[in-house]
């Protein structure tokens, strides 16, 4: 939906894969996004907010598409777990995507200001976790 103008939302991309995980660029003139349009989920880049250049960035799988805050790097999880990173040139040009490191069973990651990452991993606790509830706190504090 544009913040500006008539202000009446309309599809941006609408075709017949499924398209998920949008993701804009830190300055809003690109948009990363997964599609499966290929038949397994790859990661694309295409120009925003009008519709126009597309370009693929994975090369074999890729999910999850997240922007360096800068704009200048563009990491997904690729369909052998690992974190890549795609540098973002001038004009409409994107680097060879680069392995990073093994992300084991990522749920989701986001890239912090300084470049470090934050990944969800699954809980490795095993059963049900306990909590103990402590009833009339305040009265044990007089004792």
């Amino acid at each position: 939906m544009p913040l500006f103008g008539d202000r009446k939302p309309f599809p941006f991309l609408h075709t017949n894969a499924n398209e998920a995980s949008p993701k804009l660029s830190p300055k809003g003139q690109w948009l990363a996004y997964q599609s499966d349009e290929t038949g397994r989920y790859e990661v694309y880049v295409q120009t925003f907010p009008q519709p126009g250049g597309k370009w693929p960035i994975s090369t074999s799988g890729g999910h999850t598409p997240v922007w360096s805050r800068d704009g200048r790097e563009l990491f997904y999880t690729s369909a052998d777990a690992k974190m890549m990173a795609v540098e973002v040139k001038q004009g409409p040009e994107f680097g060879i995507p680069k392995p990073l490191f093994y992300v084991p069973s990522a749920a989701g990651f986001d890239v912090a200001k300084d470049g470090r990452f934050l990944i969800l991993l699954p809980s490795e606790q095993s059963g049900v976790a306990s909590i103990t509830v402590l009833l009339n706190w305040p009265g044990a504090l007089k004792r």
